[in-house]
């Protein structure tokens, strides 16, 4: 027995389909570091008390804090649904509310969901589509589990897109069932869906084959958000700065942007994600045009 969930009026919308795939070249760096600004953060666990992210108020704040320090002016909590942990958003709202009662208007809150791929989650998706989306739009983050990589994903992508949410796998470069599996996880993307990777990853944060990983996917044009999935204040921080700065290193300013700034912008706002060519510097590589 799924609940059934309104959206607000104001929320009734649906996002653009998103149509081609993108490409991008990859040119050496030349840039020096920049400082993120006007960084969205779209997968945190800021919110006190509902997962294992932060456990009390103080720690919320207190990431709230660092995020902000980092440039972040806009990050969504996203707490799991999953098995263990039951998915509630008048609470999630509730939580929302006195976080940003207690910080002050920036960085902006919003609400969304650590989604996971169960059959119950799956049923109630469809039935509720906003109730799980990112700010009860168009945007489900996709967790899969560590055990499995389901036979029918492309069939429950399909199912997804269908309803009006866009799915984003979420940290597939720390899951060691896609690394062998790259290529499906392109096809995925191929057909609609879209990809987060952790900031920490690329800075080693989670050991070399995650770190491996994400850059190959970087690479592949297959990452459209680097985000902090921040859980706590001391080890897996909402701090994104660093991250901002090594992609624009590695690779480019102007893919920094993109991948911290200007894309997660669509997604809070229930926009498409815009079809760009859009240009990364790949160390000690030759020019390379990796469309697909």
């Amino acid at each position: 027995m799924t609940d059934s969930f309104e959206v607000p009026r104001c929320c009734q919308i649906m996002c653009p389909n998103r149509q081609g795939s993108l490409s991008y070249n990859l040119p050496s760096a030349s840039l020096p570091p920049v400082v993120a600004s006007e960084v969205v953060d779209i997968h945190s666990h800021i919110l006190f008390g509902l997962d294992d992210g932060a456990k009390t108020l103080d720690d919320s704040i207190v990431m709230m804090r660092l995020a902000a320090d980092s440039g972040t002016t806009d990050i969504v909590a996203t707490p799991h649904a999953s098995t263990e942990f039951r998915f509630n958003p008048d609470l999630i709202s509730q939580k929302i509310a006195e976080l940003q009662a207690a910080v002050g208007p920036l960085p902006r809150v919003h609400s969304g969901c650590d989604f996971h791929l169960t059959l119950e989650n799956i049923q109630d998706a469809l039935a509720n589509p906003a109730k799980y989306a990112i700010n009860h739009l168009c945007y489900l983050l996709v967790e899969f589990p560590d055990v499995l990589i389901p036979r029918t994903t492309q069939e429950i992508f399909d199912r997804l897109l269908g309803a009006g949410l866009t799915p984003i796998i979420t940290h597939p470069e720390r899951n060691a069932l896609l690394h062998t599996r790259l290529d499906q996880l392109q096809s995925w993307v191929e057909n609609g869906a879209l990809v987060q990777v952790t900031a920490g990853s690329l800075l080693g944060g989670f050991g070399r084959t995650a770190k491996s990983v994400a850059t190959e996917l970087v690479n592949r044009n297959l990452v459209h958000f680097i985000a902090s999935d921040a859980h706590d204040t001391r080890h897996r921080t909402p701090l994104l700065r660093d991250a901002y700065d090594y992609v624009a290193t590695i690779w480019s300013e102007r893919l920094s942007e993109t991948l911290f700034t200007t894309f997660p912008k669509a997604v809070i706002a229930g926009e498409a994600i815009p079809l760009l060519d859009r240009e990364a510097a790949s160390a000690k590589r030759k020019w390379y045009r990796l469309g697909f």
